[in-house]
């Protein structure tokens, strides 16, 4: 690509539908488009309708693009557009109907000519597209790189011998050969199992999730990854020489702070509640929308809660309430809230009396938690969740809730400890997340500096990025 100044620049943004993905491109949108890049943003009508609002001096530089999903034949529940919207059983029904784009996205492809095609690991068919339209793809990581490190393997390149590293979930319960360098970065038995037949086994779409992003990675000009070499330089690195790409650290774009203003009325409750607790002091529960709590997983996170005595802040985005213990809310009455539905998290984690957070371990979380210097207390359940949680823990910044190795499963008496452990005996892991925090997590300015080195690229400048 020949150099192009940015209000000349455009880009076609394709993320996976999910939340967890489509949230983080988007955040990489609004980046982009403070530098005069144009975006168009390619998802269904109901998803873009339910993603946040962008600045308004910025709407001139992105463009969403709804593209409807195919309902016929009884595919997908109507109105499922999103991971969200279905059981896990029906995920490849998600992807089976994604499949179903190729053809209104080539349309605008072939419409528009793109300059950057940046994809996310499910559309390996944009290969086709994006080669007969002589349009450069790059692939853009919404994990660590300690986890695309991870799940990476060297054989994937040439295509061939694809399980040869890994042949068995075993294979997954130890760092990989390929990490040149002491880790604590690996999977248990029961998430080992799951993992491997996601990235490994063909399913209902036709094709292994390994092979969509084999595929893709191939064909791209470059990577991008939402980390910076000042918190994973040696995965960043690691990563970089096994993909045998350029792989661009576009920062790990912390949310804005959010303006000082009154919270709306339906939420005063919890900035009341918040208001009254020490300095902090209180740790905030959130597994989000996309995680699926069994009755299980609720009791004893609920009792475990209530063992440690730490004053908490639990956001239930799927109003559950007759999942809770019984008299378990009348009991922490004082120690605690339970707030049902939506809340507003990036506001809760900024507030003085919250400490930590007690949560699944999503990149995206974990970013905005440790951007004000939280303690992370982790419970992770699916994807690159687990692989986070190691890493949280190798860096000293995070505990994780034992659970057994073999079914997952784990006890209030696991929670209370872990959250004693983070919210309260452990002094010297507290002040890592600080310092943690101020000098990388929300150092605005150190990631806009990524950023605009990954403008330069896209302007067609040269740029070393290890």
């Amino acid at each position: 690509m020949s150099e192009k100044r940015e209000e000349e620049v455009h880009v076609v943004m394709l993320p996976w539908l999910a939340f967890g993905h489509m949230i983080p491109f988007l955040d990489l949108s609004i980046e982009l488009a403070k530098s005069n890049i144009h975006v168009s943003f390619l998802s269904t009508p109901r998803n873009i309708q339910r993603l946040p609002q962008i600045p308004p001096n910025l709407i001139p530089f992105i463009d969403f693009v709804p593209l409807p999903l195919e309902y016929s034949g009884g595919l997908l529940p109507e109105y499922a557009e999103a991971t969200i919207d279905i059981t896990v059983d029906r995920m490849n029904d998600l992807k089976i109907a994604s499949d179903l784009l190729r053809q209104p996205i080539k349309d605008f492809m072939a419409e528009k000519l793109p300059d950057w095609i940046v994809v996310d690991f499910f559309p390996y068919w944009i290969v086709d597209i994006a080669r007969d339209l002589s349009i450069p793809i790059i692939s853009h990581c919404v994990f660590a790189a300690a986890a695309a490190a991870f799940f990476w393997s060297p054989e994937f390149l040439s295509g061939e011998g694809r399980r040869s590293a890994r042949p068995s979930p075993e294979d997954f319960t130890a760092p990989p050969d390929w990490f040149d360098f002491l880790s604590e970065v690996a999977l248990s038995k029961h998430e080992a199992k799951a993992m491997h037949h996601v990235l490994y086994d063909v399913n209902s779409s036709g094709i292994a999730d390994g092979d969509r992003l084999t595929r893709l990675l191939q064909a791209s000009a470059a990577v991008s990854i939402r980390t910076c070499t000042d918190f994973e330089p040696d995965y960043l690195g690691l990563y970089s020489k096994l993909t045998g790409k350029p792989v661009i650290p576009i920062g790990l774009l912390p949310p804005e702070t959010p303006p000082d203003r009154p919270p709306p009325r339906q939420e005063a409750a919890i900035f009341n509640w918040l208001d009254r607790q020490k300095p902090r002091s209180a740790v905030f529960v959130g597994f989000g929308s996309e995680t699926k709590l069994n009755r299980e997983h609720i009791h004893e996170i609920a009792h475990g809660l209530e063992l440690s005595g730490v004053p908490f802040l639990w956001a239930m985005r799927k109003p559950d309430n007759e999942a809770l213990p019984a008299g378990f809310l009348q009991r922490t009455a004082e120690q605690g809230v339970v707030h049902l539905g939506w809340a507003p998290q990036r506001e809760i984690l900024g507030h003085p009396s919250i400490g930590g957070s007690l949560f699944h371990g999503g990149w995206g979380s974990i970013i905005e938690t440790l951007q004000y210097g939280h303690a992370l207390v982790l419970l992770p359940f699916v994807f690159d969740q687990p692989l986070n949680t190691k890493l949280m823990v190798e860096k000293g910044l995070g505990v994780e809730v034992e659970r057994d190795g073999e079914d997952g499963s784990f006890t209030r008496n696991d929670v209370a400890s872990a959250l004693k452990k983070g919210m309260v005996s452990d002094v010297e892991l507290r002040a890592r997340c600080r310092k943690a925090g101020r000098e990388i997590f929300g150092n605005q300015d150190l990631h806009r500096a990524y950023v605009e080195k990954f403008v330069r690229f896209l302007k067609g400048e040269s740029c070393v990025f290890n």
